[in-house]
């Protein structure tokens, strides 16, 4: 099987890393890729949400598989194109992604499918927005409408901090932002594989928003994350896709829209029971890097059935028996003005180390060949060991022989909260 991955992140990395390890994968394409994805694949420069494009490459490589990695490509209808070529592709189509590209569609399709979700009122104006924030009261949770890059939510006591985010948005050509009743609880992610019909889970994973240890500062695309959650209850995976996944699954195959691809279940488990905090349509980054450093099934095969239709043929996935850890490396000035052309040094040094491995994201080459910051989110050092403790450990040693000006990560990732 040949599978060209559309996308240049950490998590695209880790799918390329993963497929590189199926043996039922002769080769993998990346477009466009990043200098770590091109030691294991073969890159090309295309841009992920051109649909025309990415589709003639996919006829061109004669790939087997196409697996698209970001949301704007889906929202966009990348897969669409894919699929009117008749090349399989796992990712789900531009009505179906509205899961992810629209909040209040997703809290339209929850309400129909009886999913548990947070109340919660869109607004379209200023004094809508204000009348949310009076019925809803502090802790205030106002999210945008639209695709954000993980950072159009926010959580906060502030009154003022709440209305001006809020308004940003609204502000924007066919702005809308969700107020939402704030959740208590620790929050999990599920990822939840789907051909339309059939649904498999993948294991659960936590991952850190914030930017600063203790969960202080701004939000992020994610700090780091850890995999797998000791004391999460035993029957999560079943609830969330007996309660959540199945539901949305037929729901939106009864629309008219089937879902094909990855839905990930962001979810709080709160005191008065679980609760979906959002839909995305792919998987997360940082999740997807400790949750395929631990998945044993061979992922070619997994995406593949999924894309198809097989799912019901699978059969359960198979795990490793350790843990993982993923620690996010940021350039200076994340997850604001961020400062790119940094030389970055020890990453070769960080790979050599005994169950790790480095996962490239905002990366270049310069000039003179030197691997330099070419994003916000750098680099994801992952850690993988026989507990949470030891693959903690190992990600905390990697992550401390990489350097560059202005390097910001987290070093209490898997540390009890």
């Amino acid at each position: 099987m040949k599978v060209l991955v559309v996308g240049s992140g950490a998590r695209e990395h880790a799918l390329v890393r993963a497929l590189d390890l199926d043996p039922q994968v002769d080769a993998v394409v990346a477009a466009p890729g990043n200098p770590g994805i091109a030691q294991v694949a073969r890159c090309r420069d295309v841009h992920p949400a051109d649909g025309a494009a990415v589709a003639a490459l996919a006829q061109e490589e004669a790939a087997d598989l196409v697996v698209v990695g970001p949301e704007a490509p889906l929202v966009a209808g990348v897969a669409d194109v894919v699929r009117e070529r008749g090349i399989a592709c796992f990712g789900p189509s531009a009505l179906a992604a509205r899961l992810e590209g629209s909040k209040a569609f997703a809290k339209e399709v929850m309400a129909a499918a009886g999913v548990p979700t947070a109340m919660a009122h869109v607004c379209t104006t200023g004094a809508q927005l204000d009348d949310a924030l009076d019925a809803f009261g502090a802790p205030y949770v106002v999210k945008a409408d639209g695709l954000a890059a993980g950072k159009g939510v926010l959580v906060t006591d502030d009154l003022a901090a709440a209305r001006a985010h809020g308004l940003s948005y609204l502000d924007r050509p066919d702005g809308a932002v969700v107020v939402e009743e704030y959740l208590d609880g620790p929050e999990v992610s599920l990822f939840c594989l789907s051909d339309g019909d059939t649904v498999v889970p993948l294991d659960p994973a936590q991952d850190y928003k914030r930017l600063g240890d203790g969960d202080t500062g701004p939000n992020t695309g994610g700090m780091g994350a850890y995999s797998p959650l000791p004391w999460a209850p035993e029957s999560l995976v079943d609830d969330v896709v007996e309660r959540v996944a199945q539901p949305v699954v037929d729901e939106m195959r009864r629309r008219g829209t089937p879902f094909t691809g990855l839905l990930y279940c962001g979810l709080a488990l709160t005191s008065r029971g679980l609760r979906v905090v959002e839909f995305n349509v792919r998987f997360g980054d940082p999740e997807t890097q400790v949750v395929l450093a631990r998945l044993a099934s061979p992922l070619g095969v997994v995406l593949h059935a999924a894309a198809t239709g097989g799912l019901a043929d699978l059969g359960p996935l198979r795990w490793h028996d350790e843990a993982a850890v993923t620690v996010v490396l940021a350039a200076a000035g994340y997850p604001g003005a961020v400062r790119t052309g940094d030389v970055v040094d020890g990453v070769d040094d960080a790979a050599a180390l005994d169950g790790v491995h480095v996962l490239h994201a905002g990366t270049a080459t310069d000039a003179q060949g030197r691997l330099v910051t070419a994003g916000g989110r750098v680099l994801s050092v992952v850690g993988v060991g026989a507990d949470l403790e030891e693959a903690r450990r190992r990600a905390c040693a990697g992550a401390d022989l990489i350097t560059w000006d202005g390097v910001q990560l987290r070093r209490d990732i898997a540390l009890p909260r």
